[in-house]
């Protein structure tokens, strides 16, 4: 490990220091993006989400998008997204429409050869494929996203708790409690949005109660992630589609891998410690682990830019927002989910070593004067 280290040994960035500007700098950007959020209406949905109808179209020569487009609208066509596929020889297309009563896929084939003939009446061209998603489809889909999202957080709650405090009985009481407090309020018939809220908020709660101090470090990083990547998404005036709810999935799991290598050092450092103040012990372990959190999403960045630069705009969207995310989730685990462990103490990380090591203290003590 020690020829991957870029970062000197015993440099001591004072992290733990600035981190209540890290803090403010963190609600600032969760409080802007809430408020696009509310300026909008809630986040801008894609077909997937809000239904519509896709076309898939090749043809022999190359199109001016904006012109189709333009072409398509005037057919009465609204919603209208044209996207080139695939490289720049290919003359492939994805035309994206909104929901439109009464409109089917026949009817919109129709629309496209009459955008055709008014735009590049003499360009040969086939339609590959044509999807339609209705407006239910589209809803019970955004509910599955949601519960994925939410199951994914708590499953990591319950690992977190287990993996670094050992307390797997506490970990089945929160999600046993959180079942609860669910069933409870999907009985009063609470709109999904709302109920996955309540959830986190409930199994935040919970996590504080029961003191699994981990898991609740490591889960308010996450949501600090997501938090920011959709408040982003919103002011850039981005669309929400399953590609992104993708991307946010990724994004959990690998802020996740950074969290537990930062944790992880932590509960060593905490076990071998002697008589060190807990501040420097967490701002020591950041400062440890930090050449390699550098290089592993330094690497990554530099995949996921090469996506976002030359992968072509269907997935322009799913790499910005890995982009975004992989970024604020290596923040995140330095200045969000260590810093909330400050507020646990020692004793409450370490499982009891704290008397352990005190005890061990004194004895060499006791043995001198004698």
């Amino acid at each position: 490990m020690a020829g991957l280290s870029f970062i000197k040994p015993g440099t001591n960035f004072n992290f733990i220091g600035n981190r209540r500007i890290a803090f403010a700098a963190s609600a600032l950007a969760i409080l802007v993006g809430v408020a696009s959020l509310v300026a909008h209406g809630g986040p801008k949905y894609g077909i997937d989400f809000a239904g519509g109808i896709t076309v898939q179209m090749r043809a022999d020569s190359g199109l001016d998008t904006a012109a189709f487009t333009s072409a398509l609208e005037a057919e009465g066509l609204k919603g209208v997204v044209v996207q080139r596929m695939g490289m720049e020889g290919d003359h492939e297309y994805l035309v994206r429409l909104s929901e439109q009563e009464g409109l089917t896929t026949e009817a919109v084939r129709g629309h496209v050869q009459a955008a055709m003939a008014a735009q590049a009446p003499d360009t040969a061209y086939e339609i590959q494929r044509q999807e339609m998603v209705g407006p239910k489809v589209g809803a019970d889909l955004r509910e599955s996203a949601l519960e994925a999202m939410f199951y994914a957080v708590l499953l990591i709650a319950i690992y977190i708790s287990g993996r670094f405090e050992a307390r797997w009985m506490a970990a089945g009481i929160m999600a046993a409690g959180l079942a609860t407090g669910v069933y409870a309020l999907d009985l009063v018939d609470v709109p999904v949005s709302l109920l996955t809220v309540a959830a986190l908020v409930i199994t935040l709660a919970l996590c504080w109660r029961l003191k699994l101090n981990y898991a609740l470090g490591a889960v308010v990083a996450l949501i600090h992630d997501v938090l920011v990547t959709v408040g982003v998404f919103s002011l850039l005036g981005k669309e929400f589609d399953l590609t992104i709810i993708a991307a946010l999935l990724t994004i959990i799991g690998y802020s996740l891998n950074d969290t537990i290598i930062v944790f992880d050092r932590i509960r060593e450092n905490l076990g071998g410690r002697k008589r060190k103040d807990f501040k420097e012990i967490i701002n020591t372990s950041i400062n440890q682990t930090l050449s390699r959190t550098l290089l592993t999403s330094g690497t990554t960045l530099l995949v996921v830019a090469a996506l976002f630069f030359f992968g072509g705009s269907v997935i322009h969207d799913f790499a910005l927002a890995l982009l975004i995310g992989i970024g604020v989730g290596t923040y995140s685990s330095i200045f969000v989910a260590s810093p909330i462990l400050l507020g646990f103490g020692p004793s409450a990380l370490a499982g009891g070593k704290d008397a352990e090591t005190d005890e061990e203290d004194r004895e060499p003590a006791a043995a001198q004067r004698a």
